[in-house]
């Protein structure tokens, strides 16, 4: 690619939440709605779910080549941690586990474990930096460490670790516009750059206070908000977004919409936040879309704050801007699913799960090596014994409780005792669910599943039996599952059928009448469903159907409405 830009009109894209056939045309609506340069994250555990087991960090690379292939100049921020709205901020949970509260700072097997995951990283990036002839102009050194800590030397580690690795590509942090947080997140040499969502004169008053000479650049525009579970849906309004993108570009300023297409967490990678304005509040876990209210929908569509965006960006472009790439495919007709085997949840976890352990403290997620998914523990109450309140110490996150095999309730972090008392001789079984790491603030890295024990009354009922469902072990199929027919109620488990599609394309699905869960269609992990809204259906991308028979899984972890229809899907 000739040259450098003088000014990056960047959008955030993230190539780990689109399906890879798709990259090509969200970049083409990026470069149409006036953009020169595409951002994106690099999500550690996504690409390293064991220590020393790498999966498709090629991915980076091929991602990489499409930007070139765009036209287009690319920002990296390879973390290691991302936030992102993302399971554990991109921390491996083996990661955290291992180290807890010594990730991000220069703790030595923290780095050690860092240094090895970037030589095999940076193996992408460094071919393709523009001084190569790539698209890489921007590396960014950890990613908002100003809000997390104040340990500079830990950040130098990390600059001296990129440029020991052959990044020559300008470096630079990002960073709140709050002296705090610029205090403790910038590098002397190192560009500084800020985050924020309106006020830019202000922000960028802020950042000249620490940096008074440079260039001025918002590494995070934030022109739309994600959505919680349970939670209202997040809009904000195209025309004022759209002043305040003008207003950072009138200050003479780089600018990286975060985000210009959101996409999906799919896989059930996505992750929680802590409510509170210190982030130490209730667990608030994050929908599976992240459209992001972006200007580029979740289904690759421009939005009336896509036109309005394009109209401020054409005015700094050297040129016409060019026109909108053909749409995608769309689902040509609905389609219903027909489930007609099932598995129980016990029988799931006999052929897919980890091995059980039995130990006299419940065991956490980490220890039992559960990055996404469930553990079921098992108790006994000693008897005979009258009957006691049941609850949990330290439940992360929620369990479906079940005593002599009959549901008792649904347990949490906020309500974590049983409603009715246990009586013994009982056997208590929790089924506990992670809804997602914290991706933000000071609880980054908290374990997951009972991380203080099970108590009747006031005793902790001791000799724990664990056993993990990961859902990583679908990946290989689930011919090894025992499925029978659908039981009459509708119970969970897993629930195995097809669909028939006619005329493949963008599609998505809805799960009328359950409750939680996963889907997966020809292998493929669309993420969570949860009637607890306000996400209503799954987005299913184009690629991953097929004409005709398509394979349906749906993982149901607590019980639905009687009369729940089968999933259905519909254009989008």
């Amino acid at each position: 690619m000739d040259g450098r830009p003088v000014r990056l009109l960047s959008g955030a894209l993230h190539y780990f939440r689109v399906h890879e056939a798709q990259w090509g045309h969200r970049l083409a609506m990026l470069r149409a709605m006036g953009l020169n340069c595409v951002e994106t994250y690099v999500p550690w555990n996504l690409h390293e779910p064991r220590p020393g087991t790498f999966r498709d960090v090629g991915a980076v690379g091929r991602f990489l080549d499409a930007v070139a292939a765009a036209g287009m100049w690319a920002i990296v921020r390879p973390g290691p941690y991302i936030c992102a709205e993302w399971e554990n901020g991109g921390l491996p949970a083996w990661l955290t586990g291992e180290v807890g509260t010594r990730a991000r700072t220069r703790d030595a097997r923290c780095l050690a474990r860092v240094r090895l995951w970037f030589t095999r990283l940076l193996q992408e990036i460094v071919p393709r930096q523009s001084d190569r002839g790539g698209p890489v102009v921007l590396v960014q050194v950890e990613n908002e460490y100003g809000s997390y800590g104040s340990d500079t030397g830990y950040l130098e580690e990390l600059a001296g670790l990129l440029r020991a690795e052959g990044v020559t590509a300008a470096l630079c942090t990002s960073d709140g516009p709050e002296d705090h947080m610029l205090t403790g997140g910038s590098l002397p040499g190192v560009l500084a750059t800020v985050n924020f969502g309106s006020h830019a004169r202000v922000a960028f008053d802020t950042l000249r206070r620490h940096r008074p000479e440079g260039p001025l650049m918002c590494m995070e525009f934030w022109c739309g908000w994600f959505d919680h579970w349970a939670g209202e849906h997040a809009v904000r309004d195209p025309a004022e977004a759209a002043g305040a993108l003008r207003e950072i570009l009138e200050c003479g300023a780089s600018v990286n919409l975060y985000l210009a297409h959101g996409g999906t967490s799919f896989g059930g990678w996505a992750g929680a936040n802590r409510g509170g304005a210190l982030h130490e509040g209730p667990l608030e876990p994050d929908v599976t879309s992240y459209d992001y209210d972006a200007p580029v929908d979740e289904y690759g569509r421009p939005t009336e704050k896509f036109r309005r965006f394009r109209e401020v960006l054409a005015g700094y472009a050297p040129g016409p801007l060019p026109g909108l790439p053909a749409p995608p495919a769309v689902l040509g007709a609905p389609a219903e699913a027909a489930l007609t085997g099932w598995a129980s949840l016990a029988g799931v976890l006999g052929a897919l799960g980890g091995p059980e352990t039995v130990t006299p403290v419940p065991p956490t997620f980490e220890e039992l090596g559960i990055t996404r998914g469930l553990v079921r523990y098992t108790v006994e109450v000693p008897g005979p014994r009258r009957p006691y309140p049941l609850s949990v110490r330290g439940l992360r996150d929620l369990a479906v409780v079940y005593v002599d095999g009959e549901r008792a309730g649904v347990l949490t972090e906020a309500e974590p005792r049983l409603a009715v008392p246990v009586a013994g001789h009982a056997r208590v079984e929790l089924w506990v669910e992670s809804l997602g790491r914290v991706n933000y603030g000071p609880r980054l890295g908290e374990p997951k599943g009972i991380t203080g024990g099970v108590l009747h009354e006031r005793q902790y009922l001791h000799g724990v039996r664990a056993r993990g469902l990961d859902l990583d072990a679908f990946a290989g199929g689930v011919a090894a599952v025992p499925f029978g027919a659908p039981p009459g109620r509708h119970a969970p488990g897993l629930y195995r059928g097809s669909v028939t599609v006619r005329g493949a394309g963008d599609a998505r699905l809805e799960l009328p009448g359950r409750t939680r869960g996963f889907v997966w269609i020809n292998g493929f992990n669309l993420g969570r469903y949860w009637s607890a809204g306000p996400q209503r259906s799954l987005y299913v991308p184009g690629p991953v159907l097929r004409e005709g028979e398509n394979e349906v899984w749906v993982l149901d972890l607590d019980e639905g409405r009687p009369d729940a229809p089968a999933p259905r899907l519909l254009p989008v």
